[in-house]
């Protein structure tokens, strides 16, 4: 038989892999090694090579999208429908079964699936029934809970809860939400799952059934298996099945959703027969980034072991930048992209990596700025996430009592006993009486005959609430006074009560609003609103008449009115590691590489959790195809306060053989370096009557020290760090500066 059409495109390791005799198999595949084509290419080997029927195979994969192009290419291999192969997802996989198998598996034949909202509402419901306080047991919170007890293949009817009085309430919550979903006929994404394990535990003759029906089970991203799932593949495979599991247990990234590298690790234990392939011959990265990457993944320890490497160039050195802060970071991304745009190159094959969704914030300003259309990879836009806009309207409520669209948003956020009907009241007394919504509420909160009595208590703590804090931050400083807001609104401690890794997420945006606001420039914004005639002082704004607070929030709006790019349209990506996972870009900027924030704070001292740091840093490097470039800066705002910071362990960590450092690292125990200058970003000459260096005064920030400068005439721009609120940048039209 001709098996060159399977065989030739391979190399030696993917060979070996594909034509591997029928016993357990690893498949150790490293980043840009061709795992896809292997999979794909061993399904062909054991059809066309072997004889294997296509309805004798199974093949579990991570995400649609990876089943779909799986399933295209083996189509197009063996050139006849893959309809009989069973390739998908864990939970589609599983929900085929269920559907199958409904009576078997005790559902109802007509069973429907939640989302996470509809999942969420039911859990108000039952705790409604219970007469359990939102506030006391939030939804969000409680959904995490059963989510995770089902993916640890736990029921209610195993949890012993002791003395736990709480954990004994959550016990009790958890019997009554499965309770109402069997009477309504509805399961979770988590109970598919945890129902489809039970179905083979409780079903013996279904489980021999698939068992011989499956002679050979290949699993994508093992490394990314939860305990059911891992439960419910050594079920399937049993003691005559096939395994041929593909994983990488230095991309192993998602512990805070219950993935565990030990299956990866531990795979040998059940499976004494196993043997293992690696996969070390990358297609993707140059020479050099992969070997930055294996130095920094090889300080971890309990590795099963492999080291990339490729037959093409070594290529540039990894470029380290120092930058003084944030924002002198984000510049020179950002001007490093517009190099590559000019150069002749897409926009679309640059990337910005960072840790934290809130980081985002500064990158996004100055693309804005520099007319740079850019998309956040599986994500919002800063201004446009829920939290922020909920920050927002309390702000404008606090500066405008009758902007309605605020009132509504946060009228009831967090919950505080206003439900929809009450604001339905609220809404036509509005419209009947041509007044605000908020004037509206305080004359429904008088009406004792015809408002709730219950609502209308809570919708008079609301008005209280807005009215306080409105007359707490008329003397406050910006920054404190976005930092009163938040905190007093509840909306801390209300995201606080969430769980997992988008909860923190929440809140690191909420911190990064406040550094916002404490960096933000009211001159700068007014100037942009000024008249183009220049002559007339009449035309002209005076910063000083514009609440700092009201163009801030103008800021905002317009930000987020600016509207991300369209999919197809040439941009640069901006997005977190954890969403870089599978992704390749020519042009690689990995941002924030500092002690606290990447490696994150929490993972500093738990040796796990480091160790999981590290690999998403090689996650990272690997994305990298062409030039990679790694930042970090000295100080940096964020999270609502400033840090000086040692650059990232991670660093340290590469060959310095392999590394070109742009600028020299500074010490971060000098917080005003007056001569620090951004050396390979601006060339223009300096403003007539400015240095570099020269102390100057401004009325209203006080004395400060020339840092930079860009542009000329009336477009010149000057970065001053003044003594008492940091660098700022000012136009120098504008800034009616005093040489000192």
């Amino acid at each position: 038989m001709d098996v060159s059409s399977i065989l030739d495109s391979l190399n030696d390791a993917q060979r070996q892999a594909v034509t591997a005799e029928h016993k357990p198999l690893l498949v150790l595949a490293g980043a840009g090694s061709g795992k896809t084509r292997v999979l794909v290419h061993r399904i062909a080997w054991l059809v066309q090579v072997e004889g294997l029927n296509l309805h004798n195979i199974i093949a579990v994969t991570f995400t649609n999208k990876a089943a779909a192009e799986m399933r295209g290419r083996v189509e197009e291999m063996l050139e006849v429908p893959a309809a009989p192969l069973w390739i998908g997802t864990f939970h589609g996989l599983a929900h085929r079964l269920l559907r199958r198998h409904w009576q078997e598996a005790d559902l109802m034949q007509s069973f429907q699936i939640m989302d996470a909202d509809d999942q969420k509402r039911m859990v108000k419901r039952v705790l409604r029934e219970m007469d359990l306080d939102e506030n006391q047991w939030p939804p969000r919170e409680v959904c995490w809970y059963i989510n995770n007890k089902k993916e640890e293949g736990i029921r209610p009817k195993h949890i012993v809860a002791g003395e736990d009085e709480l954990e004994a309430i959550r016990v009790r919550i958890y019997q009554a939400y499965e309770d109402a979903c069997a009477r309504t006929g509805l399961i979770d994404f988590a109970e598919m799952l945890l129902r489809a394990h039970e179905l083979w535990l409780n079903n013996p003759h279904l489980l021999a059934h698939y068992q011989r029906r499956f002679q050979h089970v290949l699993v994508d991203e093992f490394q990314d298996t939860n305990t059911i799932q891992y439960a419910w593949l050594r079920l399937l495979i049993g003691k005559t099945g096939t395994p041929f599991v593909v994983g990488d247990d230095d991309q192993s990234i998602y512990r805070w959703r219950g993935a565990k590298v030990e299956h990866l690790q531990r795979l040998a234990t059940h499976f004494p027969e196993l043997q293992t392939v690696r996969l070390e011959q990358n297609y993707r990265s140059t020479g050099n980034i992969l070997k930055a990457a294996n130095a920094v993944i090889d300080n971890n320890t309990g590795r099963l072991g492999k080291e990339l490497w490729t037959d093409g160039h070594d290529g540039d050195l990894i470029q380290i930048f120092s930058a003084y802060n944030e924002r002198e970071e984000a510049e020179f991304v950002v001007t490093r992209i517009r190099q590559w745009q000019n150069d002749g190159n897409e926009r679309k094959e640059s990337a910005i990596l960072y840790r934290s969704n809130a980081q985002s914030r500064v990158f996004e300003e100055m693309l804005i700025q520099g007319g740079i259309p850019y998309r956040v990879y599986g994500g919002l836009r800063f201004f446009e996430r829920a939290e922020i806009k909920d920050a927002l309207a309390y702000l404008r409520l606090c500066a405008n009592q009758n902007d309605d669209a605020a009132f509504e948003r946060v009228v009831n956020t967090p919950t505080r006993g206003i439900g929809a009907r009450s604001v339905t009241m609220v809404r036509e007394y509005a419209q009947a009486n041509s007044c605000s919504l908020w004037h509206a509420a305080a004359a429904c909160v008088a009406d004792e005959l015809n408002f709730p009595r219950r609502a209308a208590k809570a919708l008079h703590v609301f008005l209280v609430l807005i009215n306080e804090m409105s007359k707490a931050v008329e003397k406050l400083d910006l920054g404190e006074q976005v930092e009163h807001v938040v905190f007093s609104s509840g909306l801390i401690e209300h995201f606080k009560k969430e769980k997992g890794e988008k909860a923190e997420a929440r809140l690191e945006n909420l911190d990064e609003l406040i550094s916002a606001a404490s960096g933000f420039d009211v001159d700068e914004v007014v100037n942009a609103m000024q008249s183009d005639d220049y002559e007339d002082p009449e035309l002209q704004l005076d910063p000083e008449e514009v609440s700092p607070l009201v163009a801030f929030l103008a800021h905002a709006a317009l930000e987020a009115g600016e509207g991300q790019a369209d999919a197809w349209e040439d941009c640069v990506q901006l997005m977190t590691l954890h969403s870089a996972k599978g992704l390749e870009f020519p042009l690689v900027f990995m941002c924030g590489l500092e002690d606290g924030l990447f490696p994150h704070q929490r993972s500093i001292n738990d040796s796990a959790g480091l160790e999981e740091e590290r690999r998403l840093c090689y996650v990272g490097m690997t994305r990298a195809k062409e030039h990679l470039y790694i930042s970090h800066a000295e100080r940096r705002r964020l999270y609502g306060q400033d840090n000086y910071a040692q650059a990232s362990r991670f660093l340290s960590e590469i060959p310095t053989q392999l590394v070109h450092h742009i600028r020299p690292q500074v010490s971060v125990s000098r917080p005003v370096m007056p001569t620090l200058r951004r050396a390979a970003l601006v060339r223009e000459p300096a403003p007539e009557g400015l240095s570099l260096g020269q102390a100057v005064m401004h009325k209203k920030f006080g004395p400060g020290v020339v840092m930079n400068y860009e542009g000329q005439g009336s477009h010149a721009r000057v970065q001053v760090n003044f003594q008492d609120v940091g660098a700022k940048w000012l136009v120098l039209a504008y800034a009616n500066l005093q040489v000192i």
